[in-house]
């Protein structure tokens, strides 16, 4: 159960932080954000504020925004029983098109037709009178109940996205992913401040009964081994473990004087490598931390992207993870602590970010590069294009999610 909410509280946040940046970026780019949901499946509770209605939802995994345009224009089909409410100047301002037992309190009219793109107009029967149509002008910002019960801003033309300018649509795409970059940063600095702080080439504890505790002493600064000068505990470490048992020369500096001594490093079965049993003093100062945090993060984005690689150079299912990799990984990093879960969480969000711009359609780097093309040419591609394309980067995405959730099972569960 502590894996199982660890799993939704991890995933919901890094997904609702990439939602938020195209949420965001589109508000601030004028482009209408229909909605925006906490969650996702069967609305819980709705309320409508800056002609955005903001919803929770039942599962608590992440969450969506909605933005005007094609996809999203309300359109009413004909022979669909509405109610509608007029504001002032006679328009209408409110729209019922849930066909609910209780609908809203107005005028109930029967569909002919009904456009609310361009000429914001619904044509119909009133009060179930067949004799005579009539035409209702719709006010620029009325609002539309849908089947589902949710009241949405209704999405002119001049509101959509697709005709926001190239630049706008560019922000708008990239703002999700950098959103989840900026998160992995965020938190990967608070992982360096809630660790122990790095190591330094000073020496914090000498193991009982080790090779060390003859010759080497607490508060050591350790200057080279081997002749090499050590910057870093990791390069001790690594002259530790390449020294495969043969005596090992430590130029140390102990109470300000400069003392050479010989440590015979020993293999632990524990760690599976040769120790010499001391124990890096900590720097828990706020530089540290922060400059480790910082180059922790650079790290991490590096290695994603060499990582990304190569998988493209050598593909394996076994590279990927899906849902179910995710939720192993999520239940391994619960288990070691809050530490190593907000090194996880940052690496995750991190990850995500890179991920979504690999210019793959149903990516939001599929959406950039056909607005890059679109910024270049001086005019978008056709619809029925970008349909095209949309359509074979979601089936490509779903075949591939299939095969990789097929492939974590076998990994994690079976194998």
């Amino acid at each position: 159960m502590k894996s199982i909410l660890a799993f939704i509280i991890i995933f919901g946040l890094v997904v609702f932080v990439h939602e938020f940046g195209h949420f965001f970026v589109a508000k601030k780019a004028g482009i209408l954000v229909r909605e925006f949901s906490i969650g996702m499946g069967p609305k819980l509770v709705q309320w409508r504020r800056t002609q955005t209605t903001y919803t929770i939802r039942w599962l608590p995994l992440g969450g969506y925004v909605r933005l005007a345009g094609r996809d999203e224009q309300s359109e009413i089909d004909p022979g669909t029983a509405i109610v509608v409410q007029f504001g002032d100047g006679g328009k209408v301002n409110r729209i019922d098109a849930s066909e609910a037992d209780l609908p809203i309190e107005g005028t109930p009219v029967r569909v002919v037709k009904a456009d609310l793109v361009d000429a914001l107009t619904i044509t119909g029967y009133e009060n179930g009178d067949e004799e005579k149509e009539v035409t209702y002008q719709v006010d620029h910002d009325a609002t539309i109940i849908d089947d589902s019960g949710t009241e949405l801003q209704i999405a002119p033309r001049d509101t959509q996205l697709q005709e926001a300018k190239p630049w706008k649509k560019i922000a708008v795409s990239f703002a999700g992913p950098l959103m989840n970059v900026v998160l992995g940063f965020v938190v990967l600095f608070i992982y360096s401040f809630a660790a122990t702080g790095p190591a330094t080439t000073t020496i914090g504890q000498v193991t009982a009964n080790s090779p060390a505790q003859t010759v080497l002493k607490k508060n050591d600064q350790i200057l080279a081994v081997n002749g090499q000068k050590t910057a870093t505990f990791e390069a001790v470490s690594e002259e530790i473990s390449a020294s495969k048992g043969k005596a090992i020369t430590f130029k140390v500096k102990r109470s300000g004087a400069v003392k050479t001594v010989k440590v015979k490093p020993k293999y632990s079965k524990t760690t599976k490598s040769y120790i010499v049993g001391i124990v890096a003093k900590p720097d828990n100062s706020f530089g540290a931390k922060a400059k480790r945090g910082w180059q922790l993060s650079w790290q991490v984005t590096g290695m994603i992207f060499q990582a990304l690689g190569n998988l493209f150079k050598h593909f394996s299912l076994n590279k990927l993870s899906g849902p179910v990799g995710i939720y192993s990984e999520t239940s391994k990093a619960t288990s070691m602590g809050l530490t190593y879960m907000l090194a996880f969480v940052g690496m995750l969000s991190i990850n995500l970010g890179i991920v979504n711009l690999i210019p793959i359609p149903g990516l939001d780097g599929g959406k950039l590069l056909l607005e890059i093309i679109e910024l270049i040419l001086g005019h978008p591609i056709s619809e029925e294009h970008e349909t095209l394309v949309d359509l074979i980067g979601v089936v490509f995405l779903l075949l591939l999610i299939i095969a990789v959730t097929g492939n974590d099972i076998y990994r994690y569960f079976i194998k």
